[in-house]
């Protein structure tokens, strides 16, 4: 059984514990591989959730956060441990991309030299 870690913007350790939830900075790729964070209803059920579909977060006193097309859900997190989880999961989409090597570029294999040169052609110009 995972406990939530301490939050490093509030100080405090959250009083929830769920089963197989890892914290504030949870993260699951999904089928697709797509990247979500783990966030916890008020009844204590985990779902994850993309990141890049919030518009905002409120605290009225509960946590509510509220997607791009509307949906809003009411979370065990509070602003502070979403907005870590947020940032982590953004800053390891970024080492994912640092990691990824480029792809070899295919160069042309050439007999002679003459063959990469440009051509220049003249242009003839009709009289009208």
């Amino acid at each position: 059984m995972a406990t939530g870690s301490i939050s490093s913007a509030t100080g405090i350790a959250p009083k929830y514990t769920v089963k197989g939830h890892g914290g504030p900075t949870s993260q699951e790729p999904t089928k697709d591989g797509h990247q979500v964070i783990l966030v916890t209803r008020i009844n204590g059920a985990v779902f994850a959730l993309n990141p890049d579909l919030v518009e905002r977060v409120d605290c009225t006193p509960d946590t509510v956060v509220t997607l791009v097309d509307g949906t809003k859900y009411v979370i065990a997190e509070s602003v502070p441990e979403f907005i870590d989880s947020v940032r982590h999961y953004r800053a390891s989409l970024i080492a994912q991309a640092s990691r990824i090597e480029p792809e070899p570029t295919m160069t042309p294999v050439s007999s002679s030299h003459d063959e990469l040169d440009a051509k220049v052609l003249p242009l003839h110009r009709k009289d009208r």
